[in-house]
């Protein structure tokens, strides 16, 4: 029997990484996790363990400690890919504290990069972002769309990044590359023993959507109603993680199919579909039967006004499309929420 090829996947106890390890395992891969747990708790591995049957090799490090890095990668003989989610990842924090984006969004990425050309390993699926795009003239998006300036220090982090990528592809070195772009990521695993657990008061919409419900928070703030919107509000493309998540092993599978050592490619992971913040709001009202206490605010430095994906690439190159609906995220999303206290996460 053939060993189960190894991939390092950084940021592993995170929202999107945990996820992503679960269907590698399904998928026949073996992932080995890198995690400083700056924005995750470790008890996430125990409930991996039981989605998985298995237990996860865990290192706790950090992405920018290289000498961190080779280490693992002595230890662990035969990795032949990475997956690198680690990053933080709030457009508003960013604004405020840009130099820590920068740091360390960009800084991991080169630590990533130069170990993998020291071990000779090319395979590498990074994380990247609609934000790329700014806020885009026409939609859908496609990756054809200009990259426009970024909006945050976030945006501009992922558009340097996939800058990095690009010119170490040019350089004639042997590395394959695919960066995923992707939309909103929403929603928890249907067993509710993993989903998106923010540390602190949440940046993205629905943790804060169903923290308010729980009664966590006392209200939410919508951030702005008088954008050239339907109903005013901001529209995302909201992806289910675990859709997203099998979109990474596909981009896996691509890359391990691709002869050649020279390849990179970029492609959006999204619905396709754009739904404004209340409208959000709204389905989660009607699907939970819970009412949210929110009220409107100012809008939110960073925040861009509408955007959604064109997604025909994903389906074209990787044999990925979303199979998850608004409705499975939501509740995925609230049972986990009200499976939380029930899991020791710390």
């Amino acid at each position: 029997m053939a060993s189960k090829k190894k991939i390092l996947v950084t940021g592993g106890v995170g929202f999107i990484g945990s996820h992503t390890i679960v269907e590698l395992v399904e998928a026949g891969y073996e992932p080995i996790i890198l995690d400083n747990l700056s924005n995750s708790k470790i008890g996430v591995l125990k409930s991996l363990e039981k989605i998985t049957k298995r237990a996860v090799k865990f290192y706790e490090n950090d992405c920018n400690d290289i000498s961190a890095l080779r280490n693992i990668f002595r230890i662990e003989k035969n990795i032949v890919g990475v997956i690198h989610f680690a990053a933080n990842k709030a457009v508003g924090e960013s604004v405020v504290d840009p130099l820590k984006y920068y740091h360390n969004n960009i800084g991991s990425l080169v630590s990533i990069l130069s170990v993998l050309q020291e071990y000779s390993i090319t395979n590498l699926v990074f994380s990247s972002s609609c934000t790329v795009y700014g806020q885009p003239e026409t939609l859908p998006v496609s990756e054809s769309s200009p990259i426009l300036k970024a909006q945050s220090p976030y945006g501009n982090s992922k558009q340097i990044c996939e800058e990095i990528i690009t010119d170490v592809f040019n350089s004639g070195k042997a590395i394959k590359a695919i960066s995923l772009r992707y939309f909103n990521p929403i929603g928890a695993h249907e067993s509710a023993l993993i989903g998106e657990l923010p540390l602190g008061v949440p940046n993205n919409l629905i943790p804060f959507v169903t923290q308010t419900a729980a009664g966590i928070r006392e209200e939410l703030t919508v951030f702005g109603n008088d954008y050239n919107t339907a109903d005013g509000t901001c529209v995302r493309d909201y992806i289910h993680v675990v859709d997203l998540a099998k979109a990474h092993v596909k981009a896996l599978d691509k890359l391990f199919a691709v002869k050649d050592e020279h390849y990179h490619d970029v492609v959006n992971v999204g619905t396709g579909k754009g739904e404004s913040v209340l409208s959000v709001i709204h389905t989660f009202e009607t699907i939970t039967g819970q009412k949210i206490n929110y009220k409107i605010g100012p809008r939110r430095a960073g925040d861009i006004q509408e955007i959604y994906a064109d997604v025909s690439k994903s389906l074209e190159v990787l044999g990925w499309s979303a199979e998850k609906t608004m409705g499975d995220a939501i509740l995925d999303a609230w049972n986990w929420q009200k499976n939380l206290k029930n899991l020791n996460l710390v």
